[in-house]
C-alpha cells in the first residue's frame, strides 16, 4: 500500500509538471496555432438609417442589427440560400448608397501591400438576382457610383465603367499597359507611401468620375529573380528563375508623370485637367465638393512641404488654386485624409502649424474659421461632425502620448469632453446619424474589449467582443505583462520605454537583454495597447529581459520631437537606442554583458547603425529586412525626410549603415527576403559585402520568394526559430 501510494503521489507530481509545461508559450501557439488571436467585430457597417449596422458572418451572410437592442434584424444576403450560387464565400462587402445592391469580393489575390485582384458579384436586393461583374478576367478597386447604377473597376491598367441597369460595360481608357501606363489606379510608390490602393473618385451626382493617370515610361526598373523551388525538375521547365521586373523610383530618381482627367459618364468623354505646368509632382488625393461642381484636387511638391488645394471645373479642366498649405520640413501625411468636408461646404483640416497636429475648420470659400483643438498634445484621428449637436468628434494623445482618447468639441468651444472612460487605447466607430458609437477599447493587459454606445450619454448600451476566452488563456498562462517606464539620456531627453521581465523575475540575478524596436518616422513602439501575445513574450518566458523603447523622431510627442530627424535619419534614433543600452547597464538586474538589439525594415536599419555606434555595449543584433542606404529605397519616403541625394549628400552618406561596417564588434544576424518588392534584397548584399571586406563575421539567412513580411507556409516558424536559437547561443552560452 506504500509502495502505491508513493508511485500514485509521483504520478500526481509527474503529470502536474507536465501541465505546467503544457502552459508555456511555444512558438507553434504563435504562428501556427493561433492560440493567443484576438477577437473582433467584422465587416461591420453603419446602415443610412444610424439605428442599424451589419457584419459580414462566416463570409457566407450579412446580417442586419439593431444598435438599440443588438438584436437581428434580419439576414440581407445569403449564399445558402441561392439556388446554383456561383460563389461559395466572399470576403468583403459595400453597399449602394441606397443600400439596394451589395457588391461582393471573392478569389481576392495580392499584388503589393495595398492592391489586389479580385473576382466581384453583385446582389440586387429589389430583383434578388446575384450577378458576376465581369467575365473577362479578374478586375481592382470595383467600385458602386453614388446613384448605383454604375461599378467603375480597374482591368490591365485601364477603367472600365458597367451599367448594372442595362449590363452593358463601357472601356473609359486605352493605353493602359504594365510598366507603361497606369489609369485608375495607383504606381507602387503612391500605393506604399501616400496609403490608398484607388486613383478614381466618383462625383457625388455619378456624372463624372476623376481619375489619376499614371505615365511611369521613363521610372527606372527593379528587377527580381523569381526561383521555382528547392527541387526544380526538368519536366516543369524551371532549371532556371524567372524574374519579376517593375517600375520603382529610388531616392532621387524620375517618378511617374501624372495627369488627372474627369470622365464625363454620359458622352463617354475624358477631359484633361490642368494641375499647372510643373510635373515633378505628386498628385495624392482627389476629392470632390460636397455640391458636385468642383473637382478637388491635392498636388503636393516634391518636397513634400506645400500642398496646393485646386478647384477644378469638370466640364473644362479650368483650375483655381484655393488653399495652400505649407512647413518649413515636410506636410504630415494625416493632412490627405483628415481633410473632410461637411454638408455646407465647409471643411476641417489637421495642421502642425502650432507645432502639434490639430484640427482647424474653414469655411467653403477657403477663410479659417476657428482653430477647432489646442493645447500641448496631438490629434491622431478625426472622425467627422454630428450637424445635429453641432459637435466635432475626434482621437488624441492628450491625456499621455502612451495612450489614446476619444473626445467631442464645439465649434465654439463651449461644449467639450471626453466619451472614453478607460485608460489605455480607445478609438471609436460613429453611426451615420451620430446617435451611436462602437468603442474599441485595449491597453497592453487587455485585449480587444468592443463595446457600443448611446451617443445621447454615452451609456453603454452592451459589449460586442471582449475576448473572455483569450484573457483566461493569459491569465492561465501567467504571461508577462509590459511595465512602463521612462529615463533622460544625456542629452537631457526623456524617452519612454516598456519592460517584459522573465516568469519568476529575480531583482538578485542578471538577466540577458533583448532590444527590440521600430524607431521610423512617427511610429510608437511603446503604447499602451494590446499588443497580442508573441515572440517578446515568448523571449521573456525564456529567460530573456525584453525592452522597448522609443527614441526621437517617433509620434504623438508634438512637431519638433516628431520632426527633429529632418534631413539625417538615423542619427537621434540611433543615438537614443544606444542610450537605452546604456541606460539598461545601470539595472542591477540586466546582464550588460549580454545585451541585443533587434529591428525589422526601419528597425533593421535602426539595428545596424546602433551596433555601429554601441560597439561592445551589443553583443548580438538581428536585422530583418533593413535599409542600408536611403539611396537604395524609394523617393516618396526617403525624400519626405532627407530630400535629393544631391541636396543632401552627407545626411544620406553620414548615417548610412554601409558608412560604418566595419564597425560592428558583436554577433550579427542579417535577413532578407529574396522577392522584397519594398526594401530590395539589394540592402542587405550590400551590407554584406562590405562586411566581408572590413572582416566583419556574420550570420544571415535569405528567404526564397519571401517578400518584406517574409511570411507564408512554414517561413514564420523557420525564421522565429533560427533567431531564437541564435539569440540562445550568443547571449546564454555557457
Amino acid at each position: 500500500m506504500k509502495k502505491l501510494l508513493i508511485l500514485l503521489v509521483t504520478s500526481l507530481a509527474l503529470l502536474s509538471g507536465q501541465a505546467l509545461q503544457a502552459q508555456k508559450i511555444t512558438l507553434e501557439d504563435i504562428f501556427e496555432k493561433g492560440t493567443f488571436r484576438a477577437q473582433s467585430v467584422y465587416g461591420l457597417r453603419s446602415m443610412n438609417d444610424g439605428v442599424h449596422y451589419t457584419t459580414m458572418e462566416a463570409q457566407k451572410r450579412i446580417v442586419k442589427y439593431s444598435y438599440k437592442t443588438g438584436d437581428e434584424v434580419e439576414t440581407l444576403f445569403d449564399i445558402a440560400k441561392i439556388d446554383d450560387a456561383p460563389i461559395s464565400s466572399f470576403s468583403a462587402y459595400e453597399f449602394s448608397d441606397d443600400e439596394t445592391k451589395i457588391l461582393l469580393t471573392t478569389e481576392r489575390k495580392s499584388i503589393y501591400r495595398r492592391s489586389y485582384t479580385a473576382e466581384y458579384y453583385v446582389w440586387n436586393s429589389v430583383t434578388e438576382e446575384l450577378t458576376e461583374l465581369s467575365d473577362k478576367g479578374p478586375q481592382q478597386l470595383a467600385t458602386f457610383s453614388p446613384d448605383g447604377n454604375y461599378v467603375a473597376y480597374v482591368r490591365d491598367n485601364n477603367i472600365f465603367i458597367k451599367n448594372l441597369k442595362f449590363g452593358s460595360t463601357h472601356q473609359a481608357t486605352k493605353d493602359g499597359k504594365f510598366n507603361e501606363i497606369i489609369n485608375g489606379a495607383p504606381d507602387w510608390v503612391y500605393e506604399e507611401e501616400f496609403g490608398y490602393n484607388k486613383a478614381f473618385w466618383w462625383s457625388p451626382d455619378s456624372k463624372f468620375l476623376a481619375y489619376v493617370r499614371f505615365d511611369e515610361r521613363e521610372v527606372p526598373e527593379f528587377s527580381m529573380p523569381m526561383y521555382a523551388g528547392a527541387t526544380p525538375t526538368l519536366e516543369d521547365n524551371k532549371l532556371y528563375p524567372g524574374e519579376y521586373t517593375f517600375k520603382y523610383p529610388k531616392a532621387g530618381e524620375t517618378n511617374s508623370t501624372v495627369e488627372v482627367y474627369s470622365y464625363e459618364v454620359k458622352t463617354k468623354i475624358g477631359i484633361k485637367v490642368d494641375i499647372g505646368e510643373k510635373t515633378d509632382i505628386y498628385i495624392p488625393r482627389l476629392k470632390w465638393t460636397p455640391d458636385a461642381n468642383e473637382l478637388v484636387v491635392m498636388r503636393l511638391n516634391r518636397h513634400q512641404n506645400q500642398i496646393d488645394i485646386l478647384y477644378a471645373n469638370p466640364y473644362t479642366g479650368d483650375t483655381r488654386n484655393f488653399l495652400t498649405e505649407k512647413n518649413d520640413r515636410y506636410i504630415a501625411e494625416n493632412f490627405l485624409d483628415a481633410f473632410t468636408y461637411l454638408e455646407d461646404g465647409s471643411f476641417v483640416v489637421q495642421s502642425e502649424r502650432d507645432g502639434w497636429s490639430h484640427l482647424y475648420l474653414y469655411d467653403k470659400q477657403g477663410f479659417e474659421i476657428t482653430q477647432l483643438t489646442e493645447g500641448d498634445f496631438d490629434v491622431t484621428d478625426f472622425y467627422g461632425y454630428d450637424p445635429a449637436k453641432e459637435l466635432y468628434y475626434y482621437q488624441a494623445a492628450a491625456e499621455s502620448p502612451l495612450r489614446r482618447e476619444v473626445y467631442y468639441i464645439s465649434q465654439d468651444k463651449k461644449e467639450k469632453g471626453k466619451l472614453s472612460t478607460l485608460e489605455g487605447t480607445n478609438s471609436a466607430v460613429f453611426s451615420k446619424n451620430f446617435k451611436y458609437f462602437i468603442s474599441y477599447y485595449s491597453s497592453a493587459k487587455v485585449p480587444n474589449y468592443i463595446t457600443l454606445h448611446d451617443n445621447k450619454d454615452g451609456e453603454q448600451i452592451r459589449f460586442l467582443q471582449d475576448n473572455t476566452v483569450l484573457k483566461n488563456t493569459v491569465k492561465n498562462m501567467s504571461i508577462p505583462q509590459k511595465e512602463f517606464f521612462t529615463f533622460t539620456t544625456s542629452e537631457g531627453v526623456e524617452l519612454n520605454g516598456w519592460m517584459l521581465k522573465p516568469n519568476n523575475f529575480d531583482a538578485s540575478e542578471k538577466y540577458p537583454v533583448f532590444m527590440t524596436q521600430y524607431s521610423g518616422p512617427n511610429s510608437q513602439s511603446v503604447r499602451d495597447s494590446w499588443g497580442g501575445v508573441g515572440w517578446n513574450e515568448y523571449l521573456a518566458q525564456e529567460g530573456f529581459l525584453v525592452v522597448c523603447v522609443d527614441p526621437r523622431g517617433t509620434g504623438a510627442r508634438g512637431e519638433d520631437f516628431r520632426k527633429v530627424t529632418y534631413m539625417q535619419l538615423g542619427k537621434y534614433e540611433s543615438d537614443d537606442q544606444v542610450e537605452a543600452a546604456k541606460y539598461l547597464t545601470t539595472l542591477p538586474y540586466v546582464d550588460a554583458k549580454n545585451i541585443s538589439i533587434f529591428g525589422w525594415s526601419y528597425g533593421g536599419f535602426m539595428t545596424l547603425l546602433t551596433m555601429e555606434k554601441g560597439g561592445d555595449l551589443f553583443k548580438a543584433g538581428i536585422s530583418v529586412a533593413p535599409v542600408t542606404s536611403w539611396r537604395f529605397y524609394d523617393t516618396v519616403y526617403t525624400e519626405r525626410f532627407m530630400r535629393t541625394p544631391e541636396e543632401n549628400t552627407e545626411g544620406y552618406d553620414d548615417n548610412s549603415p554601409l558608412s560604418h561596417a566595419g564597425d560592428i564588434k558583436g554577433h550579427l544576424l542579417i535577413v532578407h527576403g529574396t522577392a522584397d518588392d519594398n526594401v530590395h534584397a539589394q540592402n542587405t548584399f550590400e551590407m554584406t559585402e562590405k562586411m566581408v571586406q572590413a572582416g566583419v563575421q556574420f550570420d544571415m539567412a535569405m528567404y526564397t520568394n519571401r517578400n518584406h513580411g517574409i511570411r507564408g507556409g512554414n517561413t514564420s516558424m523557420h525564421l522565429y526559430t533560427k533567431m531564437t536559437n541564435f539569440l540562445k547561443d550568443v547571449l546564454m552560452e555557457k
